[in-house]
């Protein structure tokens, strides 16, 4: 029945968005709720994200962008984040070898461990040239970490130019921050979803997110279906976008 319920939403689908972000949420409580471990968990929702990315192909959109990991998350205890990591580097070297997505790390490498940050950047040069869905992957990140990092860049840019602080003053706009994101030359998210049923951004892309549509779904990221992602879509179509205008 969800099959063909699916088939029928996906037949009226319209408008799609061109950028969809996902906070990838619940893999520890489904895992819980399973009877499995927290390792268990989180490798179902790494799972996921192949199935997920083949729905975003067949829609065509064209930028998917997944928290895998926040800066927060760093803090957890090293017997669970120590397998998490695995199981990262695992799904974001997957993706690469499948040569279909042109995988970009987010984030702040450098709070990452070594061997953790090479292998982001490995995927990332080893796919640069591909043409399919760009895939950031969200990994050591902050909305608020990379709103600093932003500006942080601008300072030191223009520090090294010889620009004064009154003179950045006097020029200083939103797009000299935009142009210094993680997802600069990238448009902004669309659509944003969230699964697990929480309701609150968390910090993901909270500069890109200013106009992008936001959907909440019930199911925990490693139940999430295709019927769920066509009706994050179907949701989307039907939101008229103002802008604040």
């Amino acid at each position: 029945m969800y099959r063909l319920y699916g088939q029928r939403v996906e037949a009226h689908l319209g408008r799609t968005p061109h950028h969809v972000g996902v906070i990838m949420d619940g893999n520890r409580r489904w895992a819980k709720a399973a009877g499995g471990s927290t390792a268990f968990g989180h490798q179902r929702g790494a799972d996921k994200i192949a199935e997920f990315l083949g729905w975003c192909d067949e829609t065509n959109i064209e930028v998917v962008t997944l928290w895998m990991l926040s800066t927060d998350n760093l803090n957890r205890p090293p017997e669970e984040l120590v397998p998490l990591l695995g199981i990262i580097e695992d799904a974001v070297t997957g993706l690469a070898e499948a040569k279909r997505y042109k995988v970009n790390p987010i984030g702040t490498l450098d709070l990452l461990p070594g061997k953790t940050a090479e292998i982001l950047k490995g995927a990332a040069a080893a796919t640069e040239h591909l043409e399919g869905i760009t895939v950031n992957v969200a990994v050591g990140y902050g909305g608020r970490h990379e709103i600093a990092d932003a500006v942080r860049s601008l300072l030191q840019e223009h520090a090294d130019r010889g620009t004064t602080i009154e003179e950045l003053v006097e020029i200083l706009d939103v797009e000299h921050i935009a142009e210094r994101l993680y997802t600069k030359g990238q448009p902004d998210p669309d659509l944003v979803i969230r699964t697990s049923g929480e309701q609150r951004l968390s910090g993901f892309l909270l500069w890109q997110s200013a106009h992008s549509e936001f959907y909440f779904c019930e199911a925990y990221w490693p139940a999430f279906r295709k019927v769920d992602f066509l009706r994050a879509l179907r949701a989307f179509e039907q939101r008229h976008r103002r802008y604040g205008g």
